[in-house]
């Protein structure tokens, strides 16, 4: 049985230690980064094999996709992936055209690769135990093309909420399914049920759950502490938050101060490739935005490239997200915001302008 442990709030267990700044900065060439992979991961790996015995004294989640990536002094290792369709073209993220990103913080390492249209799903692998989750697949197909190529098999499946194109590989992926309780009738194969402050191992890695309803009402996200990464599924999204399908925009304004309140370092791996158009609304509504215009040139600079903009950074979206931002006075102005609406009403103005962008 699956041993879940209650802490006394879902905030009461999030670090607040500072793991550097995360500024925003220009990527380094995917040449030289698949060079300093292939030379460091092909090192480490000649210096472990004698000294697996050592490997306890500290864990690594390792992830694997159609293209690997490896950093060895960090604890957790996430690799985003999409389907073949989409304006993400697979040519792109395919390692037949050397195609590798890695972005660095304390204890992050992150790979792009290519499920539908323009969802995000992350594959994890823990190399101690060989446990093996993925967030979100909206199809099975990409993720036992990984897991085959790495005879690996798939342990558990994460469901941020219920929406198909989060859960549509569940079925076929016949591993264990976790997600909120409150739709345990609405999760496909759903075996292990979680609610808001629950803490859940991932072989080690301590997840904390924090429910983040208003996209819909049992929508919930799965927060790293020890890595500093957040999977937000369709909550927040760079530059924007999830349509109230389900909510109101009092939830998902809570929704969203409880990921404000982490650490500004923590990366944000969301449920969809939106940024560029996301961008488009965000400077449409608060154009003098200085961090935003900065933020939106880098944005179509990867985009045009067929690069993904996934993770963001709590910082870059407390400097750029409208809906993080519902108190700037320039965003209440052009919306006509009365100045006695709270952030909660506001939000839901800046909402339904978006959906009528």
């Amino acid at each position: 049985m699956q041993v879940i442990s209650k802490a006394p709030s879902a905030m009461a267990s999030f670090s607040s230690s500072s793991r550097g700044s995360s500024g925003l900065g220009v990527w380094p060439g995917m040449r030289q980064l698949c060079l300093r992979k292939s030379l460091l991961y092909g090192l480490m790996r000649l210096l472990s094999t004698p000294f697996k015995t050592l490997r306890s004294a500290g864990r690594t989640l390792k992830v694997a996709q159609f293209c690997s990536v490896s950093n060895m002094s960090s604890t957790l290792q996430i690799e985003l992936f999409r389907s073949n369709s989409g304006d993400l073209p697979c040519k792109a993220l395919s390692p037949l055209n050397g195609y590798f990103l890695l972005l660095q913080s304390a204890s992050l390492a992150h790979a792009g690769v290519p499920c539908l249209k323009d969802n995000y799903a992350y594959l994890l692998h823990d190399v101690d135990t060989g446990t093996v989750g993925v967030v979100d697949p909206s199809e099975a197909v990409p993720v036992i093309d990984a897991l085959s190529r790495k005879n690996r098999n798939l342990t558990y499946i994460l469901n941020t909420h219920h929406h198909y194109d989060h859960t549509g590989g569940n079925a076929e992926l016949k591993a264990r399914v976790i997600g909120s309780g409150i739709d345990k009738d609405r999760i496909p194969g759903i075996d292990i049920v979680l609610k808001d402050g629950d803490k859940w191992m991932f072989a080690g890695h301590e997840v904390v759950v924090i429910e983040t309803p208003g996209h819909t009402r049992g929508h919930i996200s799965f927060y790293f502490p020890r890595s500093g990464a957040i999977f937000t599924g369709d909550t927040l999204f760079s530059l924007s938050c999830g349509k109230l399908f389900e909510g109101t925009p009092k939830e998902m304004h809570s929704s969203l101060n409880k990921i404000m309140s982490l650490p500004d370092e923590t990366n944000i791996y969301c449920g969809h490739e939106y940024t560029l158009s996301n961008s488009k609304f965000a400077l449409s509504i608060e154009p003098q935005n200085e961090a935003l215009q900065s933020y939106a040139t880098q944005v179509a600079h990867l985009r045009s490239k067929g690069l993904p903009t996934i993770p963001t950074t709590l910082k870059i979206e407390k400097m750029c997200n409208p809906f993080l931002r519902a108190s700037s006075l320039e965003i209440r102005r052009l919306l006509q915001i009365p100045d006695a609406a709270d952030e909660a009403q506001a939000l839901g103005i800046i909402r339904e302008a978006k959906d009528n962008f």
